[in-house]
This record gives C-alpha cells, sequence and structure tokens, in this order.
C-alpha cells in the first residue's frame, strides 16, 4: 500500500531549500536574556568547591535525605566482608554448561538455573516470533 503512495511522488523535485523549510527546527530565545546568543560562557567546565580533603574523606554524590550530609569513607576492615564479593566477577552461562554441574557449589548452581531458563525463554520468545 505505502509503495502505490510513493510511486507518484518520485516524480516531484523538491529542492533541498523546500525540504530545509519543512525539517527544520527551530527554537525560540531565551525570555529575559537580550542579546545573549549561544552560551559559550556556561560551555566552559564547573570548578568544584570541595576540597581535596573533603573529596577523599566523604562519599560525595551518596547522600539521599533531604537533610542528611555524605556518609565518610571508612577503613576496609571496617566493612563487612560479604562486599567485598560483590565486585568478583560471575561465570557466564557458557562457562557454567561446560562445566559438571553435580561439582558446582550451591551459589553457581542456582546461578547456571537462572541464566539457562532465561535463555530458554528467549529462544521460545523468537521460535513463536518467527512463526
Amino acid at each position: 500500500m505505502a509503495s502505490s503512495i510513493t510511486r507518484p511522488l518520485r516524480s516531484i523535485n523538491v529542492t533541498k531549500e523546500a525540504v530545509g523549510l519543512v525539517c527544520c527546527r527551530t527554537f525560540s530565545a531565551a525570555k529575559g536574556k537580550k542579546g545573549a546568543k549561544g552560551g559559550a560562557a556556561s560551555d566552559a567546565p564547573k570548578v568544584s568547591s570541595l576540597s581535596k580533603e573533603v573529596k577523599s574523606s566523604t562519599t560525595v554524590g551518596a547522600n539521599i535525605l533531604k537533610d542528611g550530609t555524605d556518609p565518610k569513607v571508612m577503613a576496609d576492615s571496617e566493612y563487612p566482608d560479604w562486599l567485598w564479593g560483590l565486585i568478583d566477577k560471575k561465570p557466564a552461562l557458557s562457562e557454567l554448561r561446560r562445566k559438571d554441574t553435580e561439582s558446582l557449589p550451591f551459589e553457581d548452581l542456582k546461578r547456571f538455573v537462572k541464566l539457562d531458563n532465561r535463555a530458554r525463554i528467549k529462544e521460545n520468545n523468537s521460535n513463536r516470533a518467527k512463526n
């Protein structure tokens, strides 16, 4: 149906200026700023007002409370042990499929079942979409 509409339009010659007028998006000037055009002054990077000592001793931007303060950085020994395990890389599904499922630790076995189910669901969805 779309091809029947576009065939007669192919014979019409349209200049670049006409396309520019139709497809051009314009913006109005900002109110209250007379003579300000472009904004070259605001393109400069902002200088941080925090000192190096404050940046190294606090987690800047971690505060989510309106009246709260940013949390202080503590020594590594003051954090729980499980926290350091969060940054460890987890094995991918292909690696887990190569290993024997009987010898996998419980956490890896749970991860294998979850990733395998997810992969089967994606495959079933793509097969249904093709039909």
